[in-house]
């Protein structure tokens, strides 16, 4: 079965830090390139970083740049995303998803994870 499983979400205060993980079953994202988005309430989805899978070139939207990191870990067959420096206006469920290219649409989503950073 194809999956993609996120975790490392929580409650964090501002100006704190969490590392969320994307892991894949059922396929190998060696040969993906994995977004992440985020969607905050009333808010449409925003992506906020990729990753190519045959580059290793790593993209971030203007609001995360400078904050988060994106990585991968082909032996462990997954993505992480370092957030770093989080501000009330990062709160959001962060999913990730496979895509052919950073610049296309996701095949494969997980079923997210939330960041809620608040004091």
């Amino acid at each position: 079965q194809v999956q993609l499983v996120e975790s490392g979400g929580g409650l964090v205060q501002p100006g704190g830090s969490l590392r969320l993980s994307c892991a894949a079953s059922g396929f190998t994202l060696d040969y993906y390139d994995i977004h992440w988005f985020r969607q905050a309430p009333g808010k449409e989805r925003e992506g906020v970083s990729c990753i190519s899978s045959s580059t290793g070139i790593t993209y971030y939207s203007d609001s995360v740049k400078g904050r988060f990191t994106i990585s991968r870990d082909k032996s462990k067959n997954t993505v992480y995303l370092q957030i770093n420096s989080l501000k009330p206006e990062d709160t959001a469920v962060y999913y990730c998803g496979a895509a052919p290219y950073c610049d296309g649409d996701p095949n494969y989503w997980g079923q997210g994870t939330q960041v809620t950073v608040s004091s």
